[in-house]
């Protein structure tokens, strides 16, 4: 399983070096598997540690996509063995990817992620905290959990409260695609290139005089991208800014709703968001949007320990198993929800999937 992440090192001018983390498992869209995060975590822990290492690039095999989102068949035949009982593989798995997450985020050196093609999930989780983050003409990034029964996790609850207006309460509930530059409008995103341009950068941070000051550092990786820079598309989510935050108004989910049930429009992009709100998981919405109003104040390393508790509980419901069903297994893109209108999604509902199904301390009480 080691070369399903390659690592190498790319000297420099200065002497220092970068890492190259590079998924590999372009079969899958380089979904991201628990054997991925365990090599991940001591790479960039040691790159951390190592003098000589200024900064790390995490890119991906393959032209289709840099990350499609977490490697779900391993969690669906966990949750078909244990029911609504004790899950050790999720409990394990969701822990070490937030740990993964949260370690990017707070990284001490900087990080450039190259997130060409389809980026979504739990591949999201990985770019969203890097320090650098780049988009090209073929990306397309998507938090498209509802249509799987599970809510925008690895610390989605997080950077979509951060985005402009309620643009990202609407990217949860409808999990609407976003271009290139929607992605550098909502914030997840520092910079656009050409979709070949890899190797060039690659080139250029190898000439770049590198210091051991990591802000300096991160000033000079901006300033290589900065060279790349290209125009991109029309972002959809700033032409509809607008229509968005009135679509996402008010603090009633059932409002929400019914405004995305009966909207009207000519924009195929936004008749398709509000489509597959309708499509989706009941619970999923009620999820996004409690985690919406319950983490406006909370830190990154408090909104993972409630994710952990929240993506537990849906691992013990039946929603998730059936989203995974319908989108992987049977693939007969039916999904039969429980409670299937979000009407029935009664309080109680929503609550058993925030209980703690772990003994205390919390698994990522560690995180600071």
């Amino acid at each position: 399983m080691s070369d399903v992440v390659i690592f190498d090192e790319l000297s420099t001018t200065s002497g220092h070096r970068f890492g190259l983390a590079t998924l590999n498992s372009p079969a899958t869209l380089n979904s991201l598997s628990l054997p991925m995060v365990q090599l991940l975590t001591p790479a960039l822990r040691q790159w951390a540690l190592d003098p000589g290492i200024v900064g790390v690039v995490l890119r991906a095999a393959g032209e289709k996509a840099f990350c499609a989102g977490g490697d779900l068949r391993d969690l669906y035949e966990s949750m078909r063995s244990c029911g609504a009982g004790p899950n050790p593989y999720a409990h394990g798995f969701f822990a070490q990817e937030y740990q993964l997450d949260q370690l990017i985020h707070t990284y001490a050196k900087p990080i450039l992620c190259w997130g060409h093609g389809i980026v979504m999930g739990g591949g999201i989780g990985l770019m969203a905290g890097a320090s650098h983050r780049v988009v090209t003409a073929t990306s397309k990034l998507a938090m498209p959990e509802i249509s799987v029964g599970l809510y925008p996790d690895v610390g989605g609850s997080w950077f979509l409260r951060r985005m402009p207006g309620r643009v990202g309460l609407f990217l949860a509930l409808t999990g609407a695609p976003l271009n290139a530059a929607d992605a550098l409008f909502c914030g997840l995103a520092d910079a656009h290139v050409g979709a070949t341009s890899q190797s060039e950068v690659l080139d250029a941070i190898a000439a770049e005089a590198w210091q051991d000051q990591a802000d300096h550092n991160r000033a000079s990786l901006s300033r290589v991208l900065a060279r790349y820079a290209a125009p991109g598309p029309e972002s959809k989510v700033r032409l509809h800014f607008d229509r968005i935050n009135e679509l996402m108004a008010g603090d009633d989910l059932i409002d929400i709703a019914q405004r995305l049930r009966s909207l009207q429009s000519d924009d195929a992009w936004l008749t398709a968001a509000a489509a597959n709100f309708v499509k989706g998981s009941p619970t999923s919405a009620a999820l996004a949007f409690e985690l919406w109003k319950r983490v406006q104040h909370l830190s990154l390393a408090e909104v993972f320990r409630l994710e952990y508790r929240a993506s537990l509980g849906c691992c013990a419901h039946p929603d998730f198993a059936e989203g995974i069903r319908a989108l992987l297994i049977d693939r007969d893109r039916n999904p039969r929800w429980t409670p299937d209108r979000l009407e029935h999604v009664t309080p109680e509902w929503l609550a058993e999937h925030f209980e703690p199904r772990f003994a205390e301390p919390h698994p990522l009480a560690a995180l600071a």
